[in-house]
């Protein structure tokens, strides 16, 4: 089976560099000015595929005792949860004025809806996909709702079990085949031993036709090139430009330094895996010569002489000869021409011995 997405031009498969995405969600504390910074940063400084808000209708999202509930953490923009979610939320205008700076400085801008009148919003938009948090693996009606738009999912799986990914899966995949799988651990962050990457193994096995990625809550970068080379071609890391800002998710998010890093490491990691192939570099040529041994004779000996096991010595460097493997090959041979101690052993130098007899009279 073929894994393939096409998000804004860029493909995406097993072939390809790591799609890497910036998540801002609401790190630009309801500021769109911050939030340009956080694109530009996201694009020049680090290199990021893509930037990612994320977009809720509060009104319909939460429950009225909710949305009205007290909210009294150190991060609250307002003194109720749903003011508070109020002001860290862009509309319309801030989402077109977004998306013209990202096509200006040549970044995919897309954003996870939360509800179905967000996915709405953002198809009024034509955002070039969309993705989907693990809070709502299990919320069918949106799942179906969005793949029905047509641009490509990315859906996280955290707090999942197996039966939850299939059945996201199944629901997906019949309407739309340009979906993407991460593997998630809703932990913020979570603990090393929780992030379970092997997951992803099992996912290639169980859905050979998805692209597969890592949503990674962890603050650190080294978790991104295992998830490649575990079959991981989306990235998701939290993204600010300082963590000590204001706002939940800031502390574990990475600051441009560490996601230029990661950017750069992902590159490496795909070109350091190679095709699979055992070869032998050029860069290698000098150094295995220095450090290879080849046959030589350990003592001076007479033309006619017989070898054995005790006239042969394996030395540096390997600059020509016979190599080591070679050593039995030329026991009980004749040479034929007198040799001085660590002169090169080689097989022209030698003639089999016709018999035993012959041997025994030598």
């Amino acid at each position: 089976m073929f894994r393939e997405i096409v998000i804004d031009g860029t493909r995406i498969g097993d072939d390809t560099d790591c799609y890497v995405i910036a998540e801002i969600g609401h790190n630009h504390q309801g500021d769109v000015a911050k939030c340009k910074e956080l694109f530009k940063a996201a694009k020049d400084t680090c290199g990021a595929s893509a930037v990612k808000l994320q977009k809720r209708d509060n009104r319909t999202l939460f429950t009225r005792r909710m949305y009205d509930s007290e909210y009294n953490s150190e991060n609250a923009y307002a003194d109720t949860y749903g003011a508070h979610r109020e002001f860290l939320e862009f509309g319309r205008d801030q989402y077109v004025e977004l998306r013209a700076y990202a096509k200006e400085i040549g970044i995919t801008f897309f954003a996870t809806a939360f509800d179905i009148p967000s996915a709405d919003f953002l198809a009024d938009l034509d955002m070039p996909a969309y993705k989907l948090a693990s809070g709502d693996l299990t919320n069918t009606p949106l799942l179906k709702h969005v793949a029905k738009i047509g641009k490509p999912i990315i859906l996280s799986t955290g707090g999942a079990t197996m039966q939850d990914v299939r059945r996201a899966y199944d629901t997906v995949k019949p309407i739309n085949s340009q979906l993407c799988i991460m593997q998630c651990t809703a932990g913020y962050p979570p603990e090393w031993e929780q992030l379970d990457l092997k997951v992803l193994t099992m996912y290639r096995e169980a859905f050979p036709d998805v692209v597969l990625g890592f949503s990674s809550h962890d603050s650190g970068i080294a978790m991104g090139p295992v998830a490649y080379t575990l079959g991981a071609r989306v990235i998701e890391k939290h993204f600010t430009l300082n963590r000590a800002q204001k706002g939940t998710d800031h502390a574990f998010s990475l600051e441009p330094p560490g996601l230029r890093r990661l950017v750069r490491d992902l590159k490496r990691t795909r070109v350091a895996l190679g095709s699979g192939e055992k070869r032998c570099y050029a860069s290698e040529i000098n150094p295995i010569k220095k450090m290879s041994k080849k046959l030589v004779v350990s003592r001076d000996l007479p033309t006619g002489h017989i070898l054995t096991q005790a006239d042969i010595a394996m030395k540096s460097p390997g600059d020509g000869g016979l190599r080591p493997y070679m050593l039995e090959t030329m026991i009980g041979r004749r040479i034929i021409k007198d040799m001085k101690a660590d002169d090169t052993l080689l097989v022209e130098d030698t003639i089999p011995v016709a018999n035993d007899a012959d041997r025994a009279t030598a």
